[in-house]
């Protein structure tokens, strides 16, 4: 089975449940987006925490993703910055705790980061994110070998405020002869990046995931025709569209495949990462797009009834039947 290595923001979410989107708007903070917020931000948040039932996991999109392949049975890694603290040890200790190979990186003199993350009625999460140490992650701290003995390098959008560090990955992944799988995270990153996600997904990228939204914000069209002018860009093009599923394209082969119907959507935090990670499992074991795809809906279609992006230990045996299912057919 082909490895699979991450590299992202190591992040710990800390979520809470809304009543309504009132505090949302009280804070400024755009529902359905992730926005970088400093200390005094973070300071104001947590007072509103104070006051809620808040409910604490690991979390990045990218280390999301390994986290999924890892209980699914692959053989992972992540590549991360965290501080000396007690979020940083908790983060590594859930590393550890699935077998995936620790790279990370420490930063003495900052804080770990924190994703404060607000799950709406609907299920529509709202993240306020303070980086702090995950986002000192340099080009230098990376190194060639890190690299090797892997097959793909998976990297989460949010990493783009740094494009010397961003590029130093690719290209070491490129000599070690890692295929790069990104996704492009948030429509509200990508507007604001978006001649350099160009460059990335032009020159670099072999696999890309984006949603309806990061999809219209990078090429100005609905998904159909967005998939179109992506997947002429790299290897693989994959455009979710929610409940309505996903497309994916390789060259003139294309397929849709529908989400898994949910009886009640708790917390869609960790959907588009679970589902990369379920089609990316199915790459590295070598089925079909339309397989990669259903195994992606599967754990998407998991997460979305948990709060936070972590599915419980109990769940993954039924997945994992709904799977052996799903491929007898």
């Amino acid at each position: 089975m082909d490895k699979i290595i991450g590299m992202g923001n190591a992040l710990v979410d800390v979520l809470a449940t809304l009543t309504d989107d009132t505090l949302l708007q009280e804070m400024e903070l755009p529902k359905g987006s992730m926005q970088l917020i400093d200390e005094a931000k973070l300071e104001i948040i947590n007072k509103q925490f104070s006051k809620m039932h808040t409910h604490l996991a690991t979390g990045g999109s990218a280390a999301n993703t390994i986290l999924g392949l890892a209980c699914m049975g692959a053989s992972t890694g992540f590549i991360g910055k965290i501080g000396k603290d007690n979020y940083g040890e908790f983060f590594r200790q859930n590393l550890q705790k699935h077998k995936i190979e620790d790279k990370i990186q420490i930063n003495h003199q900052l804080p770990s980061g924190v994703a404060s993350a607000f799950i709406s009625p609907d299920g529509e999460r709202t993240f306020g994110t303070y980086l702090g140490a995950a986002s000192t992650l340099r080009a230098e701290d990376l190194s060639l070998d890190m690299f090797k003995g892997y097959t793909y390098l998976y990297i989460e959008g949010y990493l783009v405020q740094d494009h010397d560090m961003i590029l130093r990955a690719i290209e070491l992944a490129k000599e070690a002869g890692l295929q790069i799988c990104l996704d492009l995270a948030s429509y509200n990153i990508v507007e604001n990046d978006l001649e350099f996600f160009k460059l990335l997904i032009n020159k670099y990228v072999d696999i890309l995931f984006a949603n309806e939204e990061e999809a219209k914000a990078f090429t100005g069209k609905e998904d159909k025709e967005a998939l179109d002018i992506l997947a002429k860009m790299c290897s693989i093009a994959i455009v979710k569209v929610g409940a309505k599923g996903s497309y994916i394209r390789k060259g003139t082969e294309e397929v849709k495949v529908d989400a898994i119907s949910v009886d009640k959507v708790v917390d869609t935090t960790g959907a588009g990462d679970y589902f990369a990670a379920g089609f990316l499992y199915g790459l590295t074991v070598g089925y079909s797009l339309e397989r990669c795809a259903k195994i992606g809906s599967i754990l998407a279609g998991n997460v979305i009834q948990c709060i936070g992006a972590h599915i419980p230990a109990a769940q993954w045996d039924e997945i994992k039947l709904n799977i052996n299912e799903m491929l007898a057919e």
